[in-house]
């Protein structure tokens, strides 16, 4: 298993701006495809924003155009820039392997983001 820990989420008016960030360890991250998933109550997890070794990247549509996922290999670990924040992007934010190339290692704790005035 990878330890995977997550940070910077909070509560932020609608339209604001959070950055999350994820770090990893014990792995050659730099070949390892990550993404960015969260849960909202009562709803699935799903996979938002994910970024190959290569650096390329893919998002789900609700976040298209809002958030960018980037990372850093020196250092192990991959952030989610949030921008234009809505009530619907109110989650448990965790980072993992992109799980349509990898298997997913165990879940950290995530870090809960909430839109709300």
């Amino acid at each position: 298993q990878v330890p995977l820990v997550e940070s910077g989420g909070g509560l932020e008016q609608p339209g604001g701006s959070l950055r999350l960030s994820c770090a990893a360890s014990g792995i050659m991250f730099r070949l390892y495809a990550m993404g960015w998933y969260r849960q909202a109550p009562g709803k699935e997890r799903e996979l938002v924003a994910s970024i190959r070794s290569s650096g390329s990247t893919n998002y789900v549509d609700s976040v298209k155009g809002r958030f960018t996922i980037s990372r850093d290999n020196a250092k192990n670990t991959i952030d989610l820039q949030m921008n234009s924040l809505k009530p619907e992007d109110t989650a448990v934010y965790y980072c993992n392997f992109d799980k349509s190339l990898h298997a997913l290692t165990s879940w950290g704790q995530g870090t809960q983001v909430t839109v709300s005035s």
